[in-house]
């Protein structure tokens, strides 16, 4: 981390009071005697100072209320480190305050003049604790301490603190005044050693947000480095963006056109490369008019919803008028495909980014919907076919750029890349192809047909085109080894998998729904988001209140607080595969049913037609059963239930025959039943305690 130094002059002492650190992590720090050394009016100024825009009254106010406490609560403290505004990158938020005492990590969120401690700074306030836990390298192994400070509240003894086992403590609500006791308090009963304050400052923040705070982050004009953790990804991440800045110019400066596939593990961060590469072009070059397009109409949906609420919320932008703007630049790829149906031009769009695209339509699906569907006879061209020809329009130059992924194929008549290859092979030899090195090594490309493609054409191989790091869960990244052992029916590579990621991601079994809901809720804090999803075709969960068919509505689902029955915290609307396909929750209730099914040696695959479970035996469509359990299984960043219903020896369409084999063989890859274990819920442990049975 880049950092310089300003020196400021109290007293004729010069003292070291305030450090601004590359992307400001504080706006004002200072050990904790030179900020009581330090007159208001200098503080004010520092914060003034960086605070980089205008400033309102009530801030100014806000800031010489909170410097006037503060001073007051620390008077008899002769130790300690103080920082105000104090920045949470993911989030797009700054704390109050973060106070460092001996081991201890104090977050402070003041509400000067405020009687109560409402919902909105609580839930916050333990938002950021949690942040700076899971993401800020320093405070992995220190005790946190989230505060509210409700400076007019009745005046009772702050609530009691109470540790979770990851050494977070639930919110304490306490007044000004009561902040020296509850330090001392809370200092005697940890048993950390003194933070090295300097280290801990510069160990750095590494965030993996999810895909809805990237968009919204990048839409505020952040850079992906600000988002994305600072270790290998976030390089990983900046050398694809420069590599097809790169090529965007060369095309551009050549007048040629070029197309790019980009490869990348599972959860490196293909869709918020995607992401970076259409918002920074759409601001940084007006002419060139960038698009980020996916046949993921839930993922759409949900960005564009969140990104118009959170300009609403900053800007007070008329909703219409932001969704008009947000649908721009992210645009349903069968919205962007009917709209160049109807005109014969080339498309405003100079800069093409297509998510997924390996799930393009093959000739016969494409040719099938647009004929019966769309009414179009005489269409009879694959969807990457299309599409390149729509951008073949434009007389002078541009870029498309593909984002490959695989394992996750979940409807009939994705093609694949061979009709992207196949396309580029007949129809658009004059165009530049670029590729990342790991096309064929890495598993995207299956066929003979592509692999033929890739030699016969003059395809510019690009490592920076490959993202190699994942990104995706911060608690276990071999999650993803774990499930494709798991849904392959490699039951010893699934344990031994599981081993190396249950003291980090926790999974749990149950056969009662209820069950599974209570933990969900008893896990999560703050505004910790969690959901129950399950499988398109498990019509069989319905008599346990679950109705697959009824569809939910994408961003109320994802997005809405937990006091909206139809948002995911009600956990009574059930996410499938399609909506959830991209997108993530941080606590997941799997919901099993008998369309996947083990029978003690293998995996069975099953439809439910009218009355009856029918085997599905072509094996395509097995495949994209088993890719809908795996994408089911990697949606949750933090941990997850699986319920595997009992089933129901008077109802045909499901014997308990349907599902025990099934939970046994869970078992049998290490999971244990959440009835099983007295630690099945989050235990509010004293932190001395939790730090002696780790030691």
């Amino acid at each position: 981390m880049v950092e310089k130094e300003n020196s400021i002059i109290y007293g004729g002492e010069e003292q070291r009071i305030a450090r601004v650190l590359w992307m400001q992590v504080a706006y004002y720090e200072a050990p904790v005697r030179a900020f009581l050394a330090a007159d208001e009016a200098s503080i004010l100024g520092i914060l003034v100072q960086h605070h980089g825009f205008a400033l309102e009254h009530q801030q100014r106010g806000a800031w010489l209320g909170q410097i006037r406490l503060l001073k007051k609560a620390l008077s008899g403290l002769d130790r300690g480190h103080v920082l105000f505004e104090f920045a949470i990158p993911r989030m797009g938020k700054r704390a109050d305050v973060v106070l460092l005492v001996d081991g201890v990590v104090f977050v402070l969120e003041f509400k000067v003049g405020a009687r109560q401690f409402d919902r909105s700074a609580i839930e916050q306030v333990h938002d950021y604790a949690l942040d700076l836990k899971n993401f800020h390298k320093g405070s992995h192994d220190l005790p946190i301490v989230p505060v509210v400070l409700a400076t007019e509240a009745e005046n009772s003894e702050p609530s009691e603190v109470r540790f979770a086992a990851d050494g977070v403590a639930e919110p304490v609500l306490a007044r000004a005044e009561h902040l020296p006791s509850l330090i001392a308090r809370c200092v005697e009963a940890t048993s950390s050693e003194t933070i090295d304050v300097k280290s801990w400052l510069s160990s750095g923040y590494q965030p993996t947000p999810t895909i809805v705070e990237a968009a919204q982050a990048l839409y505020q004009d952040h850079a992906v480095e600000e988002i994305a953790r600072s270790d290998a990804g976030a390089v990983n991440l900046r050398e694809t963006a420069d590599c097809i800045s790169e090529i965007i110019e060369r095309s551009k400066r050549e007048g040629r056109k070029s197309i790019c596939f980009v490869t990348g593990v599972p959860g490196a961060g293909k869709t918020l490369a995607g992401l970076n590469i259409a918002t920074k072009r759409a601001k940084e070059h007006s002419d060139e008019h960038a698009v980020f397009l996916s046949g993921n109409g839930p993922l759409v949906t949900v960005l564009r919803e969140a990104l118009a609420r959170d300009e609403v919320a900053r800007k007070g932008t008329k909703k219409t008028e932001a969704l008009r703007r947000v649908s721009s630049f992210i645009q349903n790829i069968h919205h962007f495909r009917d709209e160049a149906l109807r005109s014969p031009g080339p498309p405003h769009e100079k800069v093409a980014v297509f998510d997924e695209a390996q799930r393009a339509w093959t000739r016969d699906q494409a040719s099938r919907f647009m004929q019966t569907k769309r009414g179009h006879m005489g269409f009879d061209m694959s969807e990457p076919e299309f599409l390149i020809s729509v951008m073949d329009r434009h007389k002078d130059w541009c870029v498309i750029v593909c984002l490959v992924g695989g394992g996750q194929e979940i409807n009939t008549g994705e093609a694949g890349l061979r009709e992207w290859l196949s396309a580029l092979d007949e129809r658009f030899r004059g165009w530049d192809i670029y590729a990342s090195d790991r096309l064929e090594a890495g598993g995207y490309v299956t066929d003979e047909t592509s692999r033929r493609l890739l030699h016969q054409l003059p395809v510019r191989r690009r490592p920076e085109l490959h993202l190699s790091v994942s990104m995706r869960s911060f608690r276990a990244e071999a999650l993803s080894s774990f499930i494709g052992h798991v849904v392959d029916n490699r039951l010893e590579a699934a344990r031994k998998a599981y081993r190396e990621i249950e003291d980090r991601f926790p999974i749990w079994l149950t056969r009662d729904l209820s069950v599974a809901r209570a933990w969900l809720r008893s896990v999560a804090r703050g505004s910790e988001r969690f959901g129950l999803v399950a499988s398109s075709g498990g019509y069989r969960l319905r008599p346990e209140g679950l109705h697959v068919k009824a569809k939910i509505d994408p961003a109320t689902w994802f997005l809405n607080d937990r006091f909206d029955v139809r948002s995911s915290y009600y956990l009574e609307e059930v996410a499938t595969e399609f909506d959830i396909q991209g997108l993530e929750l941080d606590w997941v209730g799997v919901c099993w049913d008998a369309d996947f099914r083990h029978n003690g040696s293998d995996w069975q695959f099953f439809n439910f037609r009218g009355t009856t479970w029918q085997r599905v035996n072509q094996e395509e469509r097995q495949l994209y059963l088993r890719n809908a359990y795996r994408v089911l299984l990697t949606r949750a960043r933090q941990g997850m239930v699986i319920f595997v219903p009992e089933g129901d020896a008077s109802d045909p369409t499901r014997p308990p025959s349907y599902y025990d084999a099934t939970y046994a063989f869970l078992k049998a890859c290490g999971l244990k039943d959440l009835a099983e274990s007295g630690d099945a819920k989050r235990a509010n442990f004293s932190y001395p305690a939790l730090v002696n049975a780790r030691t």
